[in-house]
Order: C-alpha cells, then structure tokens, then sequence
C-alpha cells in the first residue's frame, strides 16, 4: 500500500509541475521563427539602416554633402564620437541583419520546402539570402575596410579576428556568382514575404548582377583583372528599366513606415535642410530635378542650407515632401546607377556595349524619368553644353562622377561612395571639420571594438595602412 501511495504521489507532483511550467509558456509566442519571417526582418532592418537619417546611425548623406543640419550641426561636421555612431551602424547591419539572414537561412535548409512549391524554390530562397547576405558585407567592407568575416556571426568565437578587406571582397564576388547561377527564374521563391521584389527571381537576378557590377567597378583601380572580368560577366544581366529598381516598400503605419518619415514628419524636428553644395550645383545646371527634390522658396528659387554652419530651418528650400511620406520606398538600386556604372566601365575598355556617352545620357534620362520628370525637360538638360558629355567641364571622372552624385540624392551610403570613387564632385570640408581640412572616406571601428576586442581590432588597424583606425585613411581600394 505504502508504495502504491508513494507511486501516486509522485505522480501527482509530477502532473502538478508540469501544469506549472505549462503556465509559465506563452502560446502566442512560437518557439521556431519560420525562415521566410527571418528573411523578411533582415530585409525590413538592413533597409531602415541604409535609409535612416537618424543621426544616431546613419549620416552619409551628410559624409556626401547632400544634406546638413539646422541647429544641432555636429555630425554636419564629421564628429562620429560624441555619438557611437560608428557603434550603432556596426551592430545594426552585424546583428540585425547579418545574423537574421544567417538564421534564415539555416532554417530555410532545415526545413525544405513548404506544401506545394517545386524543389528549385527553396534553392531560389537559399540564393536570395545569400544576395543579401553579400549586399551587406559589401557594405560593411566599403564603409569599415578590414571586419570580421570567416569568423563572424559564430557565437562559439567570442572574440572574432578581422579579415583583409580585398581578400573578403574577392571572396564576395565569387559567393554572388555562385548564388547568381543557382537562381531559377522559372520559379518561384519568397512571395509576399519579400517586400522589395515580391518573389520576382528575375527581378532578384538583376539585381544581384547590378550588384556584381557595382562590385567590380570597385576594384578597378586595385585588380583591374578581376575588376574586368567581373563587370564584364555582369553587364549583360543588369537592371535595364526603372520597373527593376530595386525598392523596399513600407507601410503607413508605424514601426513600418519609411525612415525617412519617421525622423523628419513623426519627430516633430527640423533638424534637416538640403546642403548648398548640392542645390547650388543643381542651379547653375538649371537642373530640372530642383522641383522634385527641393521644395521651392518664395521668391520660386532654391536654396540650400550652408554646409556645416548652423542654418534656420526656415530660410532655406527643403526636402521635396514625397520624400517624406509614411509609404516613400527606399531605394537600393536603381537603373541610372547601373548606367552610370557601365559609362565608367565603358571609359575604362571593359566591354560593357555602347559608348561611355550613351551610357551616361541613359543614366541621367532614368534618373529625370524615375523623378517624375518630362521627355522635354530631360533633352534640354541634356543638350545644355554645361551636361552634354562632349562638352560638360572636366575629363570623364568628373562628368560621370557629378552626375552620379546628383542622380543618388536620398541614397547617402551609395553617393558617398560614388563620391569615394571618382573623387568628383569636388567637395571641401567645413572649416569646423573634425578632423580638420579632410572628408570622412571610413568609419572608424566601434569603441567597444577597442575595448572588448582590442588586440583584434588594433591589429585590424594598423593593416588599414599607415594612417590606421582614422576616417582619413584610404581603404584598400581608394588608391588613385
């Protein structure tokens, strides 16, 4: 009797604990996050960061001299301490995006395909990740230089080393080829749970080959070789019509809405006014786009805030409100880009079809027409001898180069870059520039980098070349 009694008891603590652990599960909380919901956070996070003006994070329009500040002008002048700016883009694009899409992708794998979809499905999935996942080290790369790579994202190295920027961009390059080859566009992939391209694998395709492009041109003047042969293999397999932009819709609501929105509408700021050294430019060319990026001042001119200084809000032209709307997508890749890329290409002997000067006419043609603007207004601008690539001032660089900067208003990361590589339009430092009298061309590393990850870090740096961790110092392709 007695160890029936003991059996039942034991029985009945049992059932009695685990009813207690039952209360302590949240069954409105799954406990496996499905690989497409994965892919589609990492998607909505790396396009919040490549898009926020948030001065906490992102201030690369400021770097390429699109936009400056009203009252607050720190970060107008290149002060990246007084807020862990460089920190905070780290962590987003490591953290949110990286290992989400890492994630993604191992559950992707782990679970096959859903009902109903044919095997080249998941494979279309696996390579969209991959993309991505590409797209994002290329960024951190070109903004970093050397970063953790092969060692990144394991959660079993706690302090990971830093790779060689080239060696990881090289490394890049062949992971897109090969996600490139594996794509299907006979089939299908994320549907709906991708918010740029919606599952389109052609679209996806394009993409990834303007990606490839964009990638080659970088290294043009360090492995002109490689650079070559990969602009080559891209250049036929391209965005070829603004219906391929490469655009991250979003919602009317919040957390979903555009970035944009959020920090120049819903703050209640006006932290932000369009820097005179782009307004300026764009009204000595009579540029027909001042309309649809600025808005107009009284007296029906544009005016820009001067770069670096204190401005009131005011007295100067603002960012056109489409811009700002709770819907306005962000734009990750567009068909000027691209065509910009292939004038260059074109300069430089690759064989990319076509001339430099067709290249460049149909870069800004796309740029007038996804603005909004007119046939009329787009052969005017371009027969205007001050544009007209026979004529416009300079040698192709800094043809190519301002146009380039112009057409990438709103992108502050890749005009930057373009400004990075082709060294035009000339821009000049304020006078309160911190450092003095240079641009940023790098964010140097996170502070907790040199304290938690020091000998790493400090080896990583002094491999950057002689100047080290600093913004001045040219990364591995910034050579000319």
């Amino acid at each position: 009797m007695k160890n029936i009694f003991a059996i039942f008891l034991t029985l009945l603590i049992f059932s009695a604990c685990t009813k207690l652990e039952e209360l302590n599960v949240n069954t409105k909380d799954p406990t496996k996050v499905p690989g497409e919901s994965l892919f589609t956070s990492a998607q909505l996070r790396l396009s919040n960061q490549m898009t926020t003006p948030n001065v906490n994070s992102n201030i690369f329009r400021m770097f390429a001299q699109q936009w400056t500040e009203t009252t607050y002008i720190d970060e107008a002048n290149y002060d990246i301490t007084t807020r862990p700016i460089p920190g905070n883009f780290w962590n987003s694009m490591y953290r949110d995006v990286l290992m989400n899409l890492k994630e993604s992708s191992k559950v992707l794998a782990a679970d096959g395909n859903l009902p109903g979809d044919a095997p080249a499905v998941l494979t279309n999935k696996l390579a969209i990740v991959e993309i991505n996942t590409v797209y994002t080290y290329s960024v951190l790369v070109e903004t970093f230089g050397n970063v953790p790579y092969t060692e990144a994202l394991n959660q079993t190295v706690l302090l990971p080393k830093y790779d060689d920027g080239l060696t990881i961009y090289k490394d890049l390059i062949s992971r897109l080829s090969a996600a490139i080859a594996s794509l299907d566009q006979t089939e299908g992939s994320f549907g709906g749970t991708d918010n740029m391209y919606h599952g389109d694998v052609a679209k996806w395709f394009k993409f990834a080959n303007s990606l490839k492009l964009r990638m080659g041109m970088l290294l043009s003047d360090v492995d002109a070789t490689l650079a070559k042969a990969t602009v080559e293999a891209a250049a036929p397999n391209v965005i070829t019509s603004n219906a391929d932009n490469a655009r991250m819709a979003y919602m009317s609501d919040q957390p979903n809405n555009n970035p944009v929105n959020e920090n120049l509408v819903n703050s209640g700021r006006n932290d932000f006014v369009p820097a005179n050294t782009l307004v300026d430019m764009m009204n000595d060319l009579a540029d027909p786009r001042c309309g649809l990026y600025f808005t107009m001042m009284a007296d029906s001119t544009y005016a820009g805030g001067i770069y670096g200084a204190s401005n009131d809000f005011t007295k100067f032209s603002h960012v056109n409100p489409t811009i700002t709307e709770a819907t306005y997508p962000s734009n990750f890749f567009d068909l000027a880009e691209v065509e910009f890329l292939l004038a260059e290409g074109a300069e430089r002997g690759f064989s990319v079809g076509g001339t430099a000067e067709t290249h460049y006419n149909n870069a800004i043609t796309a740029s007038i027409e996804d603005w909004g603007g007119s046939s009329d207004t787009i052969a005017a601008y371009l027969a205007d001898p001050k544009v007209k690539y026979s004529t416009a001032t300079g040698d192709w660089k800094q043809k190519i180069g301002t146009q380039k900067w112009i057409a990438l208003f709103n992108r502050g990361f890749e005009s930057w870059t373009a400004w990075r590589m082709l060294d035009f339009p000339a821009l000049l430092p304020p006078e309160t520039a911190e450092p003095p009298g240079s641009i940023p061309i790098r964010l140097t590393y996170p502070t907790t980098e040199q304290t938690l990850n020091g000998a790493n870090r400090a080896a990583a740096a002094a491999a950057l070349g002689a100047k080290g961790d600093v913004v001045d110092q040219s990364l591995f392709w910034d050579v000319k």
